[in-house]
């Protein structure tokens, strides 16, 4: 896991450039959205609102945006409907992806997509082609300042977390698709402040790629993750610290 871990502490650095322009509350509010359409307003009643709200407030979204995405999603206000669509794809070194998007022009966004694998040495792949390498997670993120190490893998362990990992400024639990809700409310009751907390696509295993290739999987990843259609890009790659080192991110 230490490949994600060391993705999303450099994520976590860009999401503050990201959230001068919006782009982080917009893709948000697309989720909380369809997230309400799909489920309706209830959070008590609706996990992936809870999840997606969650989120936002991790961001530091306003409240009123939180609430005109909800009332977007449930008819109260006027708004656009999305198509949640997934992408499979192969990146430079033969790198998995799986591409999460919303959008309301589904042939405008496969264009894209596919433009933006070919220009990085990518391409699309049909659909079940990647799939199998990845499994839907939780991932809760607890950020490390002032936190004791042991203390919240512990408290992750209590909450019946799966597995845990240590990167950077930044604590990573993962838990069952199903077990995210609880195992978040767990740890914010043993006193954690959860900074985020999503369903994931984590590959089952990840794939070896030579340093000349690194570069072009993280240009990739970075382009993919900057379109406003797409909402989350999973890759089977591990980055360590070594591979990343000479590279301006």
């Amino acid at each position: 896991m230490s490949g994600h871990s060391k993705w999303s502490t450099i994520k976590r650095k860009k999401a503050a450039v990201d959230a001068e322009r919006g782009k982080v509350f917009t893709k948000l509010a697309k989720e909380i959205t369809v997230s309400a359409r799909v489920g309706g307003s209830d959070e008590s009643a609706n996990p992936r609102l809870r999840t997606a709200i969650l989120a936002a407030r991790g961001a530091n979204m306003p409240t009123a945006n939180i609430e005109r995405a909800i009332k977007k999603g449930t008819g109260e206000l006027e708004g656009v409907t999305y198509e949640e669509i997934t992408y499979e794809a192969y990146g430079p070194g033969g790198v998995a992806f799986m591409i999460d998007v919303m959008t309301d022009n589904k042939n405008r966004t496969v264009s894209d997509i596919r433009h933006l694998l070919t220009k990085h040495g990518g391409n699309l792949g049909s659909s079940g082609s990647v799939a199998w390498m990845f499994e839907s997670k939780g991932v809760i993120t607890v950020l490390a300042d002032g936190v004791d190490e042991e203390d919240v893998l512990l408290a992750s362990m209590d909450a019946g977390a799966e597995d845990f990992n240590s990167e950077d400024d930044l604590f990573e639990i993962i838990t069952a698709m199903n077990d995210l809700h609880s195992v978040s409310t767990k740890l914010v009751e043993s006193g954690l402040k959860v900074d985020n907390a999503e369903i994931r696509k984590i590959p089952n295993n990840f794939t070896e790629i030579s340093q000349k290739d690194v570069a072009s999987v993280v240009r990739l990843l970075e382009a993919l993750e900057d379109h406003d259609d797409v909402q989350k890009v999973s890759a089977s790659v591990d980055f360590t610290d070594e591979m990343l080192a000479d590279l301006e991110l």
